[in-house]
């Protein structure tokens, strides 16, 4: 059964096309006119282990502000849509991942429950043209979105693009494990509870 899935959001503020396969090779297409989330999804995409095509076409003549979170939601709606009732995955992932000085750590469960611990600070306020303050946005959107509890934290360093970096890199990892069949359950649902 392919775990996949294509969604698309249209508001009079963004105009969104998504599609991924979390069982495929990392490659990814991303369009979305801010030039480091592009590259922030790319990352995402490829550790994550599954194929991503973005195209998003925002309001960025007022700011990036609605682009990065309706991204984060549609990619949130996405993943939970090509879990389905998610049967036989791992379900908890958890990776620390460096980036030359920066370190950081995501713990996450697919649990259905959305919650966002965001323990992320930046010395600057942009990356490029990008509002640091935007990546708790789509972090916050995709978890809401596909009922993830999400914990990111950066543990140190003094480089926003490498802090940035990481975390997205780790979210990927660490959602790579969660996805991930779990032999020693076979196809049963991974709770005690019977369903997520």
């Amino acid at each position: 059964m392919s775990r996949s899935a294509t969604l698309s959001r249209q508001t009079a503020e963004t105009q969104i096309e998504l599609s991924l396969d979390l069982d495929g090779k990392g490659k990814c297409e991303i369009s979305t006119g801010v030039g480091f989330l592009d590259h922030m999804l790319e990352l995402l995409g490829r550790h994550a282990g599954m194929d991503l095509k973005v195209s998003a076409n925002g309001d960025l003549h007022i700011d990036q502000h609605h682009t990065t979170e309706d991204i984060g939601i549609v990619l949130g709606q996405a993943i939970k849509q090509a879990l389905g009732d998610k049967r036989g995955i791992t379900r908890y992932g958890s990776f620390y991942l460096p980036m030359d000085e920066a370190l950081s750590r995501v713990v996450l469960d697919l649990s259905n429950r959305p919650f966002l611990v965001w323990n992320v600070s930046f010395p600057t306020e942009k990356v490029g043209q990008m509002d640091c303050e935007l990546f708790r946005e789509f972090f916050q959107a995709v978890a809401s979105a596909a009922g993830i509890t999400l914990h990111v934290e950066n543990l140190y360093g003094f480089n926003s693009h490498h802090i940035a970096e990481s975390c997205f890199k780790a979210f990927g990892r660490a959602l790579r494990q969660a996805v991930a069949k779990d032999a020693t359950f076979g196809d049963a649902i991974p709770s005690t509870k019977g369903m997520l």
